[in-house]
Order: C-alpha cells, then sequence, then structure tokens
C-alpha cells in the first residue's frame, strides 16, 4: 500500500479517522494525501465571475492552512515525520471529488470519518461514507469517534461464502500481516440456511488454496436476529476491526440494514469498517 487518502471536515468525529490514517501510514511507509471538499454550491454565472474566482482560490488557500492545523493538532510531531500532502478541491458533490481524486492518483484506501459533523449528514454510517463505500473502487475504512488508536488485535471478516470474499480476505490479510493480527472469519445465518457447516468447510478449501495466513479462525454461528448477532460477536471477541464485501445490490449491508433497529445499531458501531468493494478486486 503506497497511498491512502484520508478526507475530513474538520468535525471531531474525523480526528479518529486522522489518527487511524497515520497508523497505517506508518506501517506501510505510505504517503498520506489529506484532503478537505469545499463543496459550496455553484452556478454557472459564478463561474465565470472573477470576483467568484478570487473568492474561491481565498477559500482554498485559508483551508489549506485549516489542514496543516487540523493535522498538527491531532498527530502532534508525528504530523511532520509522514509523508503528508494536502489537498483542498472545489466540487459541488464531496463523492464525486474523492472519487475522481481516487482514480487519477491510484489511492489504495480511502479513510474517513464514519459520522460527518453535521447532525443532518449523521445517518447509518454517514452520507459521504455509505456513497463511498457502494461507489468507490478502492478499500474504504469509515472510522468512529474513538478514545484510543493505537492496536489492530483481532479482525473480524463478514462472509457470505463468495468467491470474491476470497480477494478480500486476502487484501485483509496483507493489512492484518502488518499488525500480526489474528482474524476471524464469521458466517452468522438463520437456522433455515441449508447446509452451513458444508458451506463453511467449503469456503476454508478453497480459501486455503489461495491465502496463506496462519493466524485465521473461522466461524458458523446460527442465529434468526443476525445483526443482533454480529453485534455480540464484536464485543465477545475484543473485536478491533469489522471488514465486509460490497457487493452490488446484494451487499451484507443492503441485505440486513433495512429495519430501523438495525440502522440505530450499525450508527452505533464502535469499531472501525473497512470495505471491499467487488469492483475492485
Amino acid at each position: 500500500m503506497k497511498t491512502i487518502l484520508y478526507a475530513t471536515d474538520y468535525s471531531q468525529n474525523s480526528a479518529s479517522a486522522l489518527q487511524l490514517a497515520h497508523l497505517l501510514c506508518g506501517a506501510f511507509h505510505a504517503k498520506l494525501i489529506v484532503m478537505h471538499v469545499l463543496d459550496m454550491p455553484i452556478s454557472l454565472a459564478s463561474t465565470v465571475s472573477i470576483s467568484h474566482m478570487k473568492k474561491t482560490k481565498k477559500l482554498l488557500l485559508e483551508h489549506g492552512s485549516k489542514l496543516k492545523e487540523f493535522c498538527s493538532k491531532h498527530l502532534g510531531d508525528a504530523c511532520e515525520e509522514l509523508q503528508i500532502s494536502f489537498e483542498v478541491v472545489h466540487n459541488s458533490s464531496v463523492v464525486d471529488a474523492i472519487l475522481e481524486y481516487v482514480m487519477k492518483n491510484s489511492v489504495e484506501l480511502i479513510v474517513l470519518g464514519a459520522k460527518g459533523g453535521s447532525p443532518l449528514k449523521e445517518f447509518l454510517l454517514g452520507s459521504t461514507a455509505q456513497a463511498l463505500i457502494k461507489k468507490a473502487p478502492t478499500i474504504v475504512l469509515s472510522v468512529p469517534n474513538m478514545k484510543t488508536i493505537g492496536k489492530f488485535g483481532t479482525m473480524i471478516y463478514a462472509t457470505d461464502f463468495e468467491q470474491a470474499d476470497i480477494f478480500a480476505i486476502g487484501r485483509l490479510v496483507k493489512i492484518a500481516t502488518q499488525f500480526q493480527a489474528r482474524i476471524k472469519v464469521v458466517h452468522i445465518t438463520t437456522s433455515k440456511e441449508y447446509a452451513g457447516d458444508q458451506q463453511m468447510e467449503w469456503f476454508k478449501e478453497i480459501l486455503g488454496q489461495k491465502v496463506q495466513y496462519k493466524n485465521m479462525e473461522f466461524h458458523l454461528i446460527f442465529s434468526d436476529d443476525i445483526l443482533e448477532e454480529l453485534n455480540g460477536y464484536l464485543k465477545k471477541t475484543n473485536a478491533d476491526l469489522l471488514a465486509m464485501l460490497e457487493r452490488k445490490d446484494s451487499s451484507f449491508i443492503q441485505k440486513y440494514l433495512q429495519s430501523d433497529k438495525v440502522k440505530k445499531m450499525a450508527s452505533q458501531l464502535t469499531i472501525p469498517l473497512l470495505s471491499f468493494n467487488v469492483s475492485g478486486l
């Protein structure tokens, strides 16, 4: 991993994401791009206005300084030790701005806060994080506001026994290796699923042919309340990270996160969520 993009709205919620991006950059000796998107609405008239151009240029310079101050505040002296570049871009869509930058600069990981600074933006994982999980061709790490950052002892991968899960776990192993982390691959399903134990054995065999990692274990859990069971499993295992595969129209999140109860649980997730998009594997 050579390039990591961290996007921020300067909120306290995004400070933990910055610290985690810093941790990952140190582990991989990667370059860190710190970005803020000026999402002011624009009109055709304003784009050709000289006064608008001057105002935009002034704002870009101001936010460049603000980004550096934000990093210094939350990283301290470590800010000077990293390969950091600061990017302030103007776009009416935060998501489009990030995606455009990712495509042009071969970014391998996007890190951002799970929720925005405004209550209006706090839905499920946060509107920006949710949109990037669906659209980004690379890995997305959404980070809740956390008290401590500093370890990746246990990583949980929630699988549906898809072929693409194998490639996603392979990429997760590369991250886990840097932290000597334990990976727990879990499949949680209702008791009505046919031959879940046989599917697990098949998946383990296929995965073992493609991915080698000694510190990996597998768990099959039957429950009629899948999301509640997952939440309990994360707490019981003292998980430091939850990883999933985003599939078009059939992701774990889209499949199960429909009820208000589930949306509330997801919004209260206290560990980072790492999302692999099937289109980027």
